[in-house]
């Protein structure tokens, strides 16, 4: 039978994230799932490398300190556990798991379900023979081009294995490169028997998925209006209240700090968003479909969700070595301290060669303009002097860059200084990150619980048609008094922004329909293109989703590379929505009515 509900409990948004979260998700009120999410495309890499140094390595073992704190408490209550913790290596995380249990006394209770497939480093040469190219999705060039450096290749696997392994008994699911919506959606495909082509239900937990995979970012943790949570102690991670019609409720665990309001949700929606079709390998989510709806207090419904077709191809994630990059760092303080930073970095560039003589070379006042342009005129008491290099030469880095970081010091203007901590900087492996697609029969997926496996074929479901929906639309007359008022952006709109590769994208969300109809009007590609000027070197795209009062911005080419590679301070663009609310606009004084902020 069917259940009624279900209750999924975030417990991180990446490798790193506070190692206590899962305890506070199981002791703060019933659960009946405690998913994780460790994965980027950056930590395939690692992992891999990891792997290659140590056979049993490979996996994301920050999962082993939160599963000593709480997988007694889980087999005890019945809750179970979801991660993408397995890396490239998930049966040494499955058998890590199965040690750890031994030690605390539960391994009769445990039942441990494993994904594999997913990885196709070893395959590559046998898939490239076949026919498939695994053409970069931005450039078109062929992986053949960078075979030999590639580091790590992994499919994107959807939620039918999760729910699988499930269904095969599985208390604690371990997988590889799922995608992080996977790990949500499996448990709702599991408990409420939805088929693999129910397209607007699999939306709907794509979209509770996407909501809940970055953690605290949903329940007030990075969020635009930070002085109205009202407490970060103690942080309320977010939970999922699901139903079989596929509706559910985001929210958190009562007495814990945060919020959970529709702002807060609608933020995480936008953030890392592309166009409002979400493709996922499960079915494509149509994020300008759905409702929310702010049901009580820290309790947000959604609702309306409607779903496509799966796509034809699967996402591939490759990483590979793309040379080496540097840095270094000098305190620059008291009096004329731009000046005098300008004069340290001069002395610098000059003892080890120039600028020209790296492919690539970034100097950056921290304090002042590392992340953006300058927002004041004053100048800042002090400045944090970071230069930056990227080069494929390795030695040329460690001995014409690194060992003058600090060489030029005595030799320079006064009141600077190195960081205590410092030492000579070394060149460290840059990682570059290769999108692509592949044909769904070339992925093998299988999932092993105990000593029984079984394949889970990775074939597109028929292709069931929704009924075709019409995004809304909003008829919003922008308020007219005659006098106008220069306020920031920030009065007006929240916004949060993240990165896809070396594209950033910045969703902008209206406090209200007046702004959003001045918003649609004004705040265009051309603006945003002119603002970021200095960051953004390719095109910007603007997508409109008037069911969030919102509009989702692409800057194309504005991470100098991406996050993998870049030697830009903020290679995420993690600090672009704050930089663009940061823009003063003119509008109409009527416009501020009912604005709060």
């Amino acid at each position: 039978m069917a259940a009624r509900k279900v209750v999924i409990a975030n417990a991180g948004g990446f490798w790193g994230d506070d190692p206590g979260v899962g305890k506070r998700q199981v002791e703060g009120g019933p659960i009946d799932y405690l998913v994780m999410d460790y994965l980027a495309e950056v930590t395939m890499a690692i992992l891999q490398k990891q792997r290659q140094r140590k056979p049993e390595g490979g996996f994301a073992d920050d999962f082993l300190v939160q599963l000593r704190k709480v997988l007694p408490s889980c087999m005890e209550r019945g809750i179970k556990i979801v991660t993408n913790a397995g890396g490239v290596n998930p049966m040494a995380c499955r058998a890590a798991v199965e040690e750890l249990a031994r030690q605390q006394g539960v391994a009769d209770q445990l039942n441990v379900g494993v994904i594999m497939g997913d990885d196709i480093y070893g395959d590559l040469d046998a898939i490239l023979e076949g026919g498939e190219t695994l053409a970069n999705m931005d450039t078109g060039g062929p992986l053949c081009d960078i075979r030999n450096r590639v580091l790590s290749a992994n499919v994107y696997v959807g939620a039918a294995p999760v729910a699988k392994a499930l269904e095969m008994g599985a208390n604690v699911v371990i997988a590889g490169r799922v995608t992080d919506t996977a790990l949500t959606l499996g448990p709702m495909m599991h408990e409420f028997g939805w088929r693999e082509d129910e397209w607007d239900r699999l939306a709907a937990g794509i979209v509770a998925g996407h909501i809940i995979e970055c953690g605290a970012q949903a329940s007030g943790g990075n969020f635009t209006d930070w002085r109205s949570v009202p407490s970060f102690a103690n942080l309320g991670y977010p939970l999922i209240e699901a139903y079989p019609d596929g509706t559910f409720v985001v929210t958190k665990h009562p007495g814990t700090g945060g919020v959970v309001n529709t702002h807060t949700v609608g933020e995480q929606l936008l953030y890392e968003m592309g166009t409002p079709s979400y493709v996922a390998p499960d079915c494509v989510a149509h994020f300008d479909s759905l409702v929310l709806e702010q049901e009580g207090p820290d309790r947000v419904r959604v609702s309306a969700v409607r779903g496509d077709p799966a796509p034809e191809k699967l996402k591939v994630s490759v990483s590979f070595a793309h040379g080496y990059r540097i840095f270094g760092r000098i305190l620059v303080s008291g009096p004329e301290s731009l000046a005098k930073a300008e004069k340290v970095v001069e002395i610098f560039w000059n003892m080890v060669g120039g600028r020209d003589l790296y492919e690539e070379a970034v100097t950056q006042f921290i304090g002042w303009n590392a992340s953006h342009p300058p927002l004041s005129e004053h100048e800042p008491s002090e400045v944090l002097v970071q230069v930056g290099a990227r080069d494929s030469d390795k030695e040329k880095l460690d001995t014409r860059f690194g060992p003058f970081v600090v060489a030029g010091l005595l030799g320079s203007v006064p009141g600077i200084t190195p960081a205590a901590d410092q030492g000579r900087p070394r060149a460290s492996d840059v990682v570059g990150y290769w999108p692509a697609l592949i044909s769904r029969d070339r992925v093998r997926i299988s999932v092993r619980v105990g000593d029984t496996e079984e394949p889970v074929s990775s074939a597109a479901p028929s292709e069931t048609v929704s009924a075709a929906f019409t995004p809304v639309r909003l008829e919003s007359v922008v308020p007219s008094a005659g006098r106008q008022v220069t306020v920031p952006l920030g009065r007006l709109c929240l916004a949060r922004s993240g990165d896809k590769g070396n594209t950033a994208n910045v969703g902008v969300i209206a406090r209200t329909i007046g702004v959003y109809g001045w918003m649609v009007e004004n705040l265009t590609t051309d603006f945003v293109k002119h603002y970021f000027r200095e960051l953004c070197e390719g095109t910007v795209e603007r997508y409109e989703l008037p069911n969030l009062l919102s509009v989702n911005f692409l800057l194309h080419e504005a991470l100098g590379g991406g996050g993998t590679l870049s030697v830009r301070f903020d290679a995420q663009g993690k600090t672009y929505a704050q930089f663009l609310l940061a823009a003063h606009v003119t509008v109409d004084e009527q416009i501020l009515k009912g604005v709060e902020a």
